[in-house]
Protein backbone atom coordinates (compact mmCIF):
# COMPACT_ATOMS: atom_id res chain seq x y z
CA UNK A 1 0.00 0.00 0.00
CA UNK A 2 1.48 3.20 -0.81
CA UNK A 3 1.68 5.97 1.29
CA UNK A 4 0.88 9.53 0.92
CA UNK A 5 3.89 12.17 1.76
CA UNK A 6 1.59 13.38 4.54
CA UNK A 7 1.81 10.00 6.56
CA UNK A 8 5.64 9.43 6.10
CA UNK A 9 5.85 13.28 7.62
CA UNK A 10 4.03 11.78 10.78
CA UNK A 11 5.78 8.91 11.03
CA UNK A 12 9.07 10.41 10.83
CA UNK A 13 7.91 13.18 13.51
CA UNK A 14 6.84 10.56 15.55
CA UNK A 15 10.56 8.85 15.34
CA UNK A 16 12.36 11.40 15.51
CA UNK A 17 13.31 12.51 19.38
CA UNK A 18 11.47 15.68 20.91
CA UNK A 19 14.76 16.95 22.35
CA UNK A 20 16.42 16.85 18.91
CA UNK A 21 13.41 19.05 17.79
CA UNK A 22 13.41 21.62 20.69
CA UNK A 23 17.33 21.89 19.77
CA UNK A 24 16.84 22.81 16.10
CA UNK A 25 14.04 25.21 17.41
CA UNK A 26 16.45 26.81 19.42
CA UNK A 27 18.93 27.17 17.15
CA UNK A 28 16.65 28.60 14.51
CA UNK A 29 15.61 31.05 16.93
CA UNK A 30 18.92 32.75 17.73
CA UNK A 31 19.79 32.47 14.34
CA UNK A 32 17.07 34.40 13.05
CA UNK A 33 17.40 36.99 15.93
CA UNK A 34 20.92 37.13 14.99
CA UNK A 35 20.57 38.01 11.26
CA UNK A 36 17.99 40.54 12.21
CA UNK A 37 20.14 42.67 14.65
CA UNK A 38 21.44 45.06 12.26
CA UNK A 39 17.52 46.37 11.26
CA UNK A 40 15.98 46.22 14.90
CA UNK A 41 13.46 48.89 14.92
CA UNK A 42 13.49 48.76 18.91
CA UNK A 43 15.72 48.25 21.93
CA UNK A 44 17.29 44.60 21.84
CA UNK A 45 16.39 43.97 25.56
CA UNK A 46 12.79 43.87 24.23
CA UNK A 47 13.64 40.46 22.27
CA UNK A 48 17.08 39.36 24.50
CA UNK A 49 18.28 40.01 27.68
CA UNK A 50 21.35 42.06 27.75
CA UNK A 51 23.43 44.54 29.67
CA UNK A 52 22.73 48.36 29.40
CA UNK A 53 26.29 48.13 28.18
CA UNK A 54 25.85 45.75 25.45
CA UNK A 55 22.64 47.20 24.39
CA UNK A 56 24.51 50.37 23.29
CA UNK A 57 27.41 49.44 21.73
CA UNK A 58 25.14 47.00 19.36
CA UNK A 59 23.18 50.39 18.66
CA UNK A 60 26.14 52.42 17.79
CA UNK A 61 27.61 49.59 15.39
CA UNK A 62 24.27 49.43 13.55
CA UNK A 63 25.18 51.89 11.18
CA UNK A 64 28.03 49.41 9.77
CA UNK A 65 24.98 47.28 8.62
CA UNK A 66 27.51 44.82 6.60
CA UNK A 67 29.96 43.76 9.84
CA UNK A 68 27.92 41.01 12.54
CA UNK A 69 30.95 41.19 14.17
CA UNK A 70 30.08 43.57 17.15
CA UNK A 71 33.10 44.65 19.78
CA UNK A 72 32.24 45.91 23.18
CA UNK A 73 34.74 48.55 24.63
CA UNK A 74 35.53 48.04 28.16
CA UNK A 75 38.51 48.81 30.52
CA UNK A 76 39.67 45.49 30.92
CA UNK A 77 36.62 43.01 30.39
CA UNK A 78 34.06 41.64 27.40
CA UNK A 79 30.33 42.58 28.05
CA UNK A 80 28.46 38.37 27.90
CA UNK A 81 24.67 38.61 26.40
CA UNK A 82 22.65 36.03 28.33
CA UNK A 83 19.60 35.07 25.57
CA UNK A 84 16.63 35.00 27.28
CA UNK A 85 13.30 35.07 24.74
CA UNK A 86 10.80 37.70 26.00
CA UNK A 87 7.31 38.81 24.31
CA UNK A 88 7.54 42.00 22.03
CA UNK A 89 5.51 45.10 22.96
CA UNK A 90 3.09 46.26 20.48
CA UNK A 91 4.39 49.37 20.26
CA UNK A 92 7.68 47.89 19.39
CA UNK A 93 6.27 45.88 16.69
CA UNK A 94 4.52 49.02 14.98
CA UNK A 95 7.86 50.87 14.95
CA UNK A 96 9.85 50.13 11.72
CA UNK A 97 12.35 52.86 11.77
CA UNK A 98 15.45 52.88 13.77
CA UNK A 99 14.51 55.02 16.68
CA UNK A 100 16.68 58.11 18.43
CA UNK A 101 18.88 57.54 21.68
CA UNK A 102 15.73 59.45 23.38
CA UNK A 103 13.24 56.91 21.97
CA UNK A 104 15.76 54.06 22.74
CA UNK A 105 15.71 54.79 26.63
CA UNK A 106 11.55 55.42 26.03
CA UNK A 107 10.84 51.75 24.58
CA UNK A 108 13.37 50.41 26.92
CA UNK A 109 11.35 51.93 30.10
CA UNK A 110 8.33 50.13 28.82
CA UNK A 111 10.18 46.43 28.60
CA UNK A 112 11.43 46.95 31.71
CA UNK A 113 8.81 45.72 34.30
CA UNK A 114 8.74 42.64 31.62
CA UNK A 115 12.67 42.04 32.19
CA UNK A 116 12.49 42.56 35.95
CA UNK A 117 9.87 40.43 36.36
CA UNK A 118 10.80 37.80 34.36
CA UNK A 119 14.79 37.69 33.91
CA UNK A 120 15.89 39.30 37.08
CA UNK A 121 13.66 36.97 39.26
CA UNK A 122 15.72 34.14 37.67
CA UNK A 123 18.82 35.42 38.08
CA UNK A 124 18.28 35.86 41.38
CA UNK A 125 18.96 39.25 44.36
CA UNK A 126 22.91 37.91 44.92
CA UNK A 127 23.48 38.48 40.68
CA UNK A 128 21.83 41.69 40.53
CA UNK A 129 23.97 43.34 42.82
CA UNK A 130 26.09 44.41 40.53
CA UNK A 131 24.43 44.90 37.37
CA UNK A 132 23.79 48.38 36.47
CA UNK A 133 20.11 49.88 36.44
CA UNK A 134 18.25 49.85 32.88
CA UNK A 135 18.48 53.46 33.43
CA UNK A 136 21.70 53.99 32.25
CA UNK A 137 21.46 53.13 28.80
CA UNK A 138 24.08 55.06 27.50
CA UNK A 139 27.10 54.74 24.84
CA UNK A 140 30.26 52.33 26.59
CA UNK A 141 32.71 54.04 28.47
CA UNK A 142 35.79 55.16 26.36
CA UNK A 143 39.36 52.87 26.50
CA UNK A 144 42.15 54.57 28.46
CA UNK A 145 44.05 56.98 27.28
CA UNK A 146 47.07 54.70 27.25
CA UNK A 147 45.56 51.99 25.15
CA UNK A 148 47.61 52.98 22.39
CA UNK A 149 50.85 53.94 24.00
CA UNK A 150 53.45 51.41 23.04
CA UNK A 151 54.15 48.58 26.18
CA UNK A 152 57.85 50.10 25.93
CA UNK A 153 57.19 53.48 26.92
CA UNK A 154 54.62 51.99 29.50
CA UNK A 155 57.36 50.02 30.79
CA UNK A 156 59.24 53.40 31.58
CA UNK A 157 56.83 55.69 32.62
CA UNK A 158 55.31 52.71 34.91
CA UNK A 159 58.87 52.39 36.26
CA UNK A 160 59.23 56.11 37.69
CA UNK A 161 59.46 56.61 41.82
CA UNK A 162 56.14 58.50 42.91
CA UNK A 163 57.74 61.82 43.04
CA UNK A 164 59.49 61.41 39.22
CA UNK A 165 55.91 60.11 37.98
CA UNK A 166 53.96 63.51 39.41
CA UNK A 167 56.80 65.79 37.86
CA UNK A 168 56.49 63.78 34.38
CA UNK A 169 53.04 64.48 34.90
CA UNK A 170 53.29 68.16 35.39
CA UNK A 171 55.58 68.55 32.48
CA UNK A 172 53.40 66.81 29.87
CA UNK A 173 50.39 69.35 31.30
CA UNK A 174 52.46 72.13 30.54
CA UNK A 175 53.04 71.54 27.16
CA UNK A 176 49.55 69.88 26.79
CA UNK A 177 48.88 69.59 23.27
CA UNK A 178 45.88 71.60 21.84
CA UNK A 179 42.24 69.57 22.14
CA UNK A 180 39.55 70.10 18.92
CA UNK A 181 36.74 68.58 18.33
CA UNK A 182 36.77 66.01 21.52
CA UNK A 183 33.73 64.11 21.73
CA UNK A 184 33.75 63.12 25.17
CA UNK A 185 34.54 66.62 26.03
CA UNK A 186 32.67 69.91 26.03
CA UNK A 187 35.14 72.69 25.25
CA UNK A 188 33.11 75.83 26.60
CA UNK A 189 32.06 74.21 30.17
CA UNK A 190 36.15 74.34 30.89
CA UNK A 191 38.71 76.64 31.41
CA UNK A 192 41.37 74.92 29.51
CA UNK A 193 40.03 71.78 28.25
CA UNK A 194 43.32 71.45 26.76
CA UNK A 195 45.02 71.37 29.96
CA UNK A 196 42.25 69.54 31.66
CA UNK A 197 42.45 66.11 29.34
CA UNK A 198 45.77 66.11 29.43
CA UNK A 199 46.09 66.16 33.29
CA UNK A 200 43.54 63.57 32.98
CA UNK A 201 45.15 61.71 30.43
CA UNK A 202 48.18 61.24 33.18
CA UNK A 203 45.65 60.78 35.93
CA UNK A 204 44.88 57.84 34.08
CA UNK A 205 48.58 56.67 33.19
CA UNK A 206 50.37 57.53 36.63
CA UNK A 207 48.10 57.89 39.75
CA UNK A 208 47.98 55.02 42.15
CA UNK A 209 46.03 55.13 45.70
CA UNK A 210 46.72 53.26 49.08
CA UNK A 211 43.92 52.87 51.09
CA UNK A 212 44.50 51.79 54.70
CA UNK A 213 42.74 49.04 56.18
CA UNK A 214 42.82 50.07 59.65
CA UNK A 215 39.50 50.93 61.17
CA UNK A 216 36.45 49.11 62.29
CA UNK A 217 32.63 49.53 60.69
CA UNK A 218 30.63 51.22 60.54
CA UNK A 219 32.94 54.47 60.43
CA UNK A 220 35.50 52.83 58.29
CA UNK A 221 35.06 51.11 55.17
CA UNK A 222 30.94 51.26 55.40
CA UNK A 223 29.84 53.90 52.80
CA UNK A 224 26.73 55.68 53.44
CA UNK A 225 25.27 56.03 49.61
CA UNK A 226 21.27 57.48 50.58
CA UNK A 227 20.59 61.01 51.04
CA UNK A 228 22.20 64.35 50.68
CA UNK A 229 25.30 63.55 52.50
CA UNK A 230 25.70 60.24 49.76
CA UNK A 231 28.66 61.85 48.26
CA UNK A 232 31.45 60.60 50.75
CA UNK A 233 29.76 57.32 50.70
CA UNK A 234 29.53 56.88 46.72
CA UNK A 235 33.28 57.81 46.57
CA UNK A 236 34.31 55.63 49.29
CA UNK A 237 32.51 52.45 47.80
CA UNK A 238 34.07 53.32 44.17
CA UNK A 239 37.46 53.83 45.44
CA UNK A 240 37.76 50.47 47.39
CA UNK A 241 36.35 48.80 44.56
CA UNK A 242 38.80 50.41 42.29
CA UNK A 243 41.46 48.26 40.68
CA UNK A 244 42.74 50.62 38.24
CA UNK A 245 44.09 53.32 40.76
CA UNK A 246 44.83 51.51 43.61
CA UNK A 247 47.84 49.78 45.25
CA UNK A 248 48.48 47.37 47.23
CA UNK A 249 52.54 48.57 47.78
CA UNK A 250 52.16 51.59 50.20
CA UNK A 251 55.77 52.64 48.30
CA UNK A 252 54.21 53.10 44.93
CA UNK A 253 51.24 55.29 46.00
CA UNK A 254 51.37 58.97 45.40
CA UNK A 255 48.22 59.85 47.32
CA UNK A 256 46.89 57.81 50.71
CA UNK A 257 43.50 57.55 51.24
CA UNK A 258 41.64 57.92 54.72
CA UNK A 259 37.81 55.53 54.35
CA UNK A 260 35.92 57.15 56.96
CA UNK A 261 32.35 58.81 56.64
CA UNK A 262 31.33 61.53 58.79
CA UNK A 263 28.16 60.24 58.68
CA UNK A 264 28.80 57.10 60.26
CA UNK A 265 30.86 58.85 62.72
CA UNK A 266 28.07 61.15 63.38
CA UNK A 267 26.06 57.82 64.24
CA UNK A 268 27.96 56.37 66.07
CA UNK A 269 29.77 58.52 68.51
CA UNK A 270 27.77 61.93 68.86
CA UNK A 271 25.17 62.24 72.06
CA UNK A 272 22.07 63.59 70.69
CA UNK A 273 21.07 67.48 71.18
CA UNK A 274 24.65 67.63 73.27
CA UNK A 275 25.70 70.54 70.26
CA UNK A 276 29.48 68.96 71.43
CA UNK A 277 30.95 67.34 68.05
CA UNK A 278 34.66 67.51 70.13
CA UNK A 279 34.40 63.54 70.52
CA UNK A 280 33.88 63.32 66.52
CA UNK A 281 37.49 65.18 66.35
CA UNK A 282 39.26 63.48 69.41
CA UNK A 283 38.29 59.98 67.87
CA UNK A 284 39.70 60.69 64.43
CA UNK A 285 42.67 62.76 66.13
CA UNK A 286 43.70 59.26 67.62
CA UNK A 287 42.76 57.49 64.82
CA UNK A 288 45.70 59.25 62.66
CA UNK A 289 48.09 58.95 65.75
CA UNK A 290 47.84 55.63 65.61
CA UNK A 291 48.36 55.36 61.55
CA UNK A 292 51.44 57.91 62.18
CA UNK A 293 53.27 55.10 64.60
CA UNK A 294 52.22 52.22 62.79
CA UNK A 295 53.52 53.54 59.53
CA UNK A 296 56.18 55.98 58.07
CA UNK A 297 54.05 57.27 55.41
CA UNK A 298 52.40 60.11 57.14
CA UNK A 299 55.16 61.60 59.37
CA UNK A 300 57.34 61.50 56.10
CA UNK A 301 55.12 64.54 54.62
CA UNK A 302 53.09 65.28 57.78
CA UNK A 303 50.08 64.29 55.89
CA UNK A 304 50.29 66.26 52.46
CA UNK A 305 50.39 63.10 50.18
CA UNK A 306 46.93 62.00 52.42
CA UNK A 307 43.34 62.72 51.58
CA UNK A 308 39.40 62.65 53.02
CA UNK A 309 36.49 62.85 51.34
CA UNK A 310 33.33 64.15 53.72
CA UNK A 311 30.09 65.40 52.63
CA UNK A 312 28.42 66.30 56.18
CA UNK A 313 28.18 69.58 57.53
CA UNK A 314 30.37 69.18 60.18
CA UNK A 315 32.91 67.75 58.19
CA UNK A 316 35.78 70.27 58.37
CA UNK A 317 34.75 70.88 62.08
CA UNK A 318 36.20 66.97 63.28
CA UNK A 319 39.06 67.95 62.23
CA UNK A 320 40.11 70.52 64.27
CA UNK A 321 42.08 68.03 66.96
CA UNK A 322 44.69 67.16 64.97
CA UNK A 323 46.51 70.34 63.76
CA UNK A 324 48.69 68.40 60.50
CA UNK A 325 45.18 66.70 60.16
CA UNK A 326 43.57 70.29 59.84
CA UNK A 327 46.37 72.07 57.59
CA UNK A 328 47.94 69.82 55.59
CA UNK A 329 45.90 67.04 54.34
CA UNK A 330 43.82 67.42 51.01
CA UNK A 331 40.04 67.55 52.31
CA UNK A 332 37.60 67.00 49.61
CA UNK A 333 34.54 68.70 51.38
CA UNK A 334 30.88 69.35 50.80
CA UNK A 335 31.28 72.15 52.91
CA UNK A 336 33.60 73.97 51.19
CA UNK A 337 33.59 77.16 52.70
CA UNK A 338 36.62 79.61 52.78
CA UNK A 339 35.61 82.32 55.29
CA UNK A 340 36.32 79.68 57.87
CA UNK A 341 39.74 78.89 56.90
CA UNK A 342 39.77 75.33 57.06
CA UNK A 343 38.50 74.71 53.51
CA UNK A 344 41.96 76.52 51.60
CA UNK A 345 41.11 76.78 48.04
CA UNK A 346 43.63 75.99 45.47
CA UNK A 347 44.75 72.88 47.49
CA UNK A 348 41.39 71.38 48.94
CA UNK A 349 38.40 70.02 46.83
CA UNK A 350 34.92 71.11 47.08
CA UNK A 351 33.05 68.07 46.67
CA UNK A 352 29.26 68.28 44.91
CA UNK A 353 26.51 67.16 47.24
CA UNK A 354 24.33 64.95 45.83
CA UNK A 355 21.28 63.62 47.02
CA UNK A 356 20.30 59.84 46.14
CA UNK A 357 17.13 58.62 46.75
CA UNK A 358 17.57 55.20 45.86
CA UNK A 359 20.56 53.82 46.06
CA UNK A 360 20.03 51.33 43.35
CA UNK A 361 19.12 53.70 40.58
CA UNK A 362 21.30 56.60 41.29
CA UNK A 363 20.23 57.96 38.08
CA UNK A 364 16.69 57.57 38.06
CA UNK A 365 14.10 60.53 36.89
CA UNK A 366 17.10 62.76 35.00
CA UNK A 367 16.10 65.36 32.58
CA UNK A 368 14.00 67.89 32.02
CA UNK A 369 11.44 69.78 29.63
CA UNK A 370 12.12 71.77 26.57
CA UNK A 371 12.79 75.30 26.81
CA UNK A 372 9.60 75.95 25.32
CA UNK A 373 7.79 74.31 27.89
CA UNK A 374 9.96 76.20 31.20
CA UNK A 375 7.20 78.76 31.95
CA UNK A 376 8.40 79.30 35.17
CA UNK A 377 11.03 82.43 35.68
CA UNK A 378 13.08 81.00 38.92
CA UNK A 379 11.94 78.09 41.50
CA UNK A 380 12.97 77.39 45.16
CA UNK A 381 11.09 75.52 48.24
CA UNK A 382 13.00 74.32 51.07
CA UNK A 383 13.09 74.62 54.99
CA UNK A 384 13.71 78.60 56.27
CA UNK A 385 17.49 77.56 57.90
CA UNK A 386 20.35 79.72 57.61
CA UNK A 387 20.83 83.28 57.37
CA UNK A 388 20.05 83.31 52.85
CA UNK A 389 17.05 81.49 52.66
CA UNK A 390 14.62 83.50 55.24
CA UNK A 391 15.70 87.17 53.54
CA UNK A 392 15.08 85.10 49.77
CA UNK A 393 11.43 84.38 50.93
CA UNK A 394 11.29 87.83 52.79
CA UNK A 395 11.41 89.81 49.34
CA UNK A 396 10.10 86.99 47.17
CA UNK A 397 7.64 84.25 48.79
CA UNK A 398 4.37 84.94 46.80
CA UNK A 399 5.04 88.43 45.74
CA UNK A 400 5.28 87.53 41.95
CA UNK A 401 3.71 84.91 39.93
CA UNK A 402 6.83 84.65 38.01
CA UNK A 403 8.96 84.34 40.95
CA UNK A 404 7.45 80.92 42.64
CA UNK A 405 9.64 80.98 46.09
CA UNK A 406 8.71 78.69 48.81
CA UNK A 407 8.94 77.43 51.92
CA UNK A 408 8.33 73.88 52.07
CA UNK A 409 6.69 73.40 49.22
CA UNK A 410 2.64 73.65 49.98
CA UNK A 411 0.55 70.59 49.84
CA UNK A 412 -2.09 72.64 47.66
CA UNK A 413 0.70 73.33 44.93
CA UNK A 414 2.66 69.36 45.14
CA UNK A 415 -0.60 68.26 44.56
CA UNK A 416 -0.31 70.60 41.33
CA UNK A 417 3.39 69.75 40.49
CA UNK A 418 5.63 67.81 42.55
CA UNK A 419 8.85 69.23 43.66
CA UNK A 420 10.95 67.37 40.52
CA UNK A 421 8.40 68.97 38.13
CA UNK A 422 8.60 72.56 39.66
CA UNK A 423 12.24 72.11 38.83
CA UNK A 424 11.77 70.99 35.30
CA UNK A 425 9.26 73.40 34.46
CA UNK A 426 11.28 76.66 35.63
CA UNK A 427 14.54 78.21 33.18
CA UNK A 428 16.36 78.90 36.76
CA UNK A 429 16.41 77.57 40.43
CA UNK A 430 17.52 79.15 43.10
CA UNK A 431 20.10 76.94 45.34
CA UNK A 432 21.16 79.35 48.42
CA UNK A 433 22.79 78.08 51.22
CA UNK A 434 21.51 77.07 54.25
CA UNK A 435 23.18 76.54 57.58
CA UNK A 436 26.45 75.84 55.44
CA UNK A 437 27.15 77.32 52.02
CA UNK A 438 26.56 73.93 49.95
CA UNK A 439 23.29 72.52 48.66
CA UNK A 440 22.17 69.80 47.16
CA UNK A 441 20.03 71.86 44.28
CA UNK A 442 22.90 72.56 42.45
CA UNK A 443 23.39 69.30 41.39
CA UNK A 444 19.47 68.78 41.64
CA UNK A 445 19.72 71.35 38.74
CA UNK A 446 22.16 70.28 36.52
CA UNK A 447 20.24 66.52 36.56
CA UNK A 448 16.57 68.57 35.90
CA UNK A 449 18.47 70.80 32.97
CA UNK A 450 17.84 74.03 34.95
CA UNK A 451 20.22 76.60 34.66
CA UNK A 452 21.32 77.09 39.03
CA UNK A 453 21.35 80.56 40.28
CA UNK A 454 23.65 79.83 43.62
CA UNK A 455 23.49 82.78 46.24
CA UNK A 456 26.64 81.46 49.07
CA UNK A 457 29.42 84.08 49.54
CA UNK A 458 32.04 82.68 50.17
CA UNK A 459 31.43 79.40 48.75
CA UNK A 460 34.27 77.50 46.50
CA UNK A 461 32.07 75.93 43.93
CA UNK A 462 32.70 72.26 42.79
CA UNK A 463 35.82 71.55 40.19
CA UNK A 464 36.12 75.69 39.98
CA UNK A 465 40.14 74.75 39.24
CA UNK A 466 38.99 73.37 35.49
CA UNK A 467 35.14 73.80 35.24
CA UNK A 468 33.85 77.62 34.05
CA UNK A 469 30.82 77.76 36.13
CA UNK A 470 30.05 81.28 34.18
CA UNK A 471 29.23 79.11 31.35
CA UNK A 472 26.05 77.15 32.76
CA UNK A 473 25.14 79.01 36.02
CA UNK A 474 24.00 82.57 37.10
CA UNK A 475 26.38 83.37 40.53
CA UNK A 476 24.35 86.37 42.79
CA UNK A 477 25.59 87.81 46.07
CA UNK A 478 23.76 87.63 49.20
CA UNK A 479 22.97 91.51 49.35
CA UNK A 480 21.77 91.14 45.65
CA UNK A 481 18.63 89.13 46.53
CA UNK A 482 16.36 92.47 46.25
CA UNK A 483 16.97 92.92 42.89
CA UNK A 484 17.20 88.99 41.66
CA UNK A 485 14.32 89.11 39.26
CA UNK A 486 15.83 91.83 37.54
CA UNK A 487 19.21 90.68 37.43
CA UNK A 488 17.80 87.21 36.15
CA UNK A 489 15.40 88.89 33.37
CA UNK A 490 18.65 91.00 31.97
CA UNK A 491 20.03 88.06 30.76
CA UNK A 492 19.65 88.20 27.06
CA UNK A 493 17.62 85.29 25.71
CA UNK A 494 20.83 83.87 23.71
CA UNK A 495 22.67 83.59 26.49
CA UNK A 496 20.08 81.75 28.74
CA UNK A 497 20.11 79.36 25.73
CA UNK A 498 23.68 78.55 25.44
CA UNK A 499 23.81 78.18 29.24
CA UNK A 500 20.93 75.77 28.81
CA UNK A 501 22.76 73.54 26.49
CA UNK A 502 25.53 73.71 28.73
CA UNK A 503 23.95 72.29 31.85
CA UNK A 504 23.19 69.44 29.57
CA UNK A 505 26.11 68.68 27.94
CA UNK A 506 27.31 69.03 31.90
CA UNK A 507 25.33 66.30 33.28
CA UNK A 508 27.55 63.49 32.84
CA UNK A 509 30.50 65.27 34.62
CA UNK A 510 28.43 64.94 37.60
CA UNK A 511 27.03 61.12 37.31
CA UNK A 512 27.23 58.01 39.97
CA UNK A 513 28.12 55.08 37.80
CA UNK A 514 27.81 51.57 39.39
CA UNK A 515 30.85 51.09 37.48
CA UNK A 516 32.48 54.28 37.06
CA UNK A 517 33.01 55.60 33.54
CA UNK A 518 35.58 58.56 32.04
CA UNK A 519 34.80 62.04 33.14
CA UNK A 520 31.84 61.04 35.54
CA UNK A 521 31.40 62.20 39.12
CA UNK A 522 33.68 60.16 40.68
CA UNK A 523 36.75 60.55 38.09
CA UNK A 524 35.71 64.37 38.27
CA UNK A 525 36.38 64.35 41.89
CA UNK A 526 39.67 62.15 41.64
CA UNK A 527 41.37 64.18 39.10
CA UNK A 528 40.57 67.43 41.46
CA UNK A 529 42.77 65.50 44.18
CA UNK A 530 45.17 64.88 41.97
CA UNK A 531 45.37 68.49 40.86
CA UNK A 532 45.97 69.27 44.36
CA UNK A 533 48.34 66.97 44.89
CA UNK A 534 50.60 68.26 41.43
CA UNK A 535 50.22 71.36 42.60
CA UNK A 536 51.96 70.50 45.89
CA UNK A 537 54.73 69.18 43.71
CA UNK A 538 55.40 72.49 41.76
CA UNK A 539 54.62 74.72 44.88
CA UNK A 540 57.69 72.58 45.95
CA UNK A 541 59.95 72.20 42.67
CA UNK A 542 59.41 76.11 42.73
CA UNK A 543 60.69 76.91 46.34
CA UNK A 544 63.80 75.34 45.35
Amino acid sequence: MTKSWRQIFIILLFRIDWRVLLLFSSLLTIVTVMVQIPRLPYPLSELIFVPPIVESAIYNNTSHATSRNFHFASHNQLAVAQIVPVNLSASAKQNQSVPEVGEIKQLSSRSRKKNRTTTHRRRGRRHRKNVEPFDEITTPPSPPSYANMSKEVLRQIWSLTPHEGLVHARKEIENAPLVQDDPDLYAPLFHNVSSFKRSYEMMELILKVYIYKEGKRPIFHQPHLQGIYSSEGWFMKLMEENREFVTMDPEKAHLFYLPYSVRQLQWALYVPNSHNIRPLSIFLRDHVNMLAAKYPFWNRSHGSDHFLVACHDWGPYTLNAHKELRRNTIKALCNADVSERIFIEGKDVSLPETTIKNPTRPLRNLGGKRVSQRPILAFFAGNMHGRVRPKLLKYWGDKDGDMRIYGPLPKRVSQKMSYPDHMKSSKYCICPMGYEVNSPRIVEAIYYECVPVIIADNFALPFSEVLNWSAFSVIVAEKDIPRLKKILLEIPLKRYLVMQTNVKMLQKHFHWHFRPRRYDLFHMILHSIWLSRLNQVQVHESAQ
